[in-house]
């Protein structure tokens, strides 16, 4: 397993491409990613962890910030790029730009969505999941169970 954290260059890397999108809150939220990662490690995969090193929640959020643009377009190319997604919205936070990466990628056909109880937008999030057929679990564990199974299917086929 190889753990590429945002902005790091990722060309050029062999084996599937998992993006773990979802809940960072600022780097306020609890590192999911790393116990994903952790989890995932006996597998020859390139984890996509868009969750820096060092992030500046003051940031300006805008075009003329280079930093800020250079975090949104590493997501969307990895995102883009990525074999498997996972997503996950974690209870009590408001992952604004996870739901708008769930409306950008959610018919890729390569996302697996875990929204447990007590995610604000949990409706919206199932009814989209239901809807274009992605596949929605309750607990991380679940999740990651499922993203084992297609990370290993894709290494099949490929």
């Amino acid at each position: 397993m190889i753990e590429v954290l945002a902005p790091r260059p990722f060309d050029g890397l062999a084996g599937p491409k998992l993006f773990l999108a979802g809940t960072i809150d600022n780097g306020q939220a609890e590192p999911w990613q790393a116990s994903v990662a952790q989890e995932l490690a006996d597998l020859d995969v390139v984890i996509l962890n868009p969750r820096r090193e060092r992030w500046e929640p003051g940031w300006a959020q805008r075009l003329d910030n280079p930093s800020f643009v250079e975090q949104v377009e590493w997501e969307l190319r990895g995102l883009e790029e990525a074999d498997v997604i996972l997503m996950y919205f974690a209870p009590g936070s408001r992952s604004p730009i996870s739901l708008l990466e769930l409306g950008l990628f959610g018919r890729s056909g390569k996302m697996h969505v875990v929204c447990p109880e007590g995610f604000w937008r949990k409706g919206n999030v199932d009814v989209v999941c239901e809807r274009y057929a992605i596949p929605r679990h309750a607990t991380l564990p679940a999740g990651l169970s499922a993203v084992r199974g297609a990370l290993l299917r894709w290494r099949d086929t490929a």
